[in-house]
């Protein structure tokens, strides 16, 4: 895949409609701070179009990034931030919802985890939400730079079991500072787009 354009084309936050695109939709979920931004400029090929931060709950919006005007990478609000307020999570919750539930273009949800350990409560609330709203997530492990090659299937191992997993569940480590995994992460996106042609 080579990505040419890129545009943040609509932002859609508790009280906006949500777009009725033509285009295949990627969606990607995970909890705060676990990298989300940062594997979306990476995928991208750009480095703050996807607004990274510190502290975690940066996004609290659905991000619509049109690509090569051929597909969207769509960014979730991150989830699980400790210190936002119940209402706050609720609110998130629901868009999240509204998006799986309303979107008829999603060819594809891509739940991320932080590789470095087991995945949280809210991790697997959200890996269930994702099939039982009719999608296979596909796993990728994030922060892969911050272990050791060594420790990589055993870390893939106890996400899966965590998560417990489907059959032929696809998990992609990756490191926003090396780039690894990103060209299997297109592979993936090529051939789902594809099978929608």
């Amino acid at each position: 895949m080579i990505i040419k354009n890129v545009n943040l084309e609509t932002v859609c936050g508790i009280t906006s409609t949500l777009p009725e695109n033509s285009l295949p939709e990627f969606a990607f979920a995970g909890k705060s701070n676990v990298g989300k931004s940062s594997l979306i400029n990476g995928l991208m090929n750009r480095k703050s179009l996807a607004r990274t931060s510190s502290s975690p709950g940066k996004t609290q919006t659905i991000n619509y990034y049109n690509i090569n005007n051929a597909m969207y990478f769509v960014d979730l609000p991150g989830y699980g931030y400790a210190t936002a307020n119940e209402k706050v999570k609720a609110q998130w919750g629901k868009l999240i919802e509204d998006y799986l539930y309303q979107s008829k273009m999603i060819r594809a949800v891509f739940l991320l985890v932080d590789i470095r350990h087991a995945p949280s409560e809210n991790d697997r609330i959200m890996y269930d939400w994702i099939l039982d709203h009719g999608y296979q997530p596909i796993i990728i492990a994030t922060k892969l730079d911050k272990i050791k090659r060594s420790q990589i299937e055993k870390q893939k191992k106890l996400i899966c079991d965590t998560l417990d997993v489907v059959d032929d569940t696809i998990v992609i480590p990756y490191s926003s500072l090396s780039k690894q995994g990103r060209e299997e992460i297109y592979d993936v996106l090529d051939a789902i787009v594809k099978d929608t042609i």
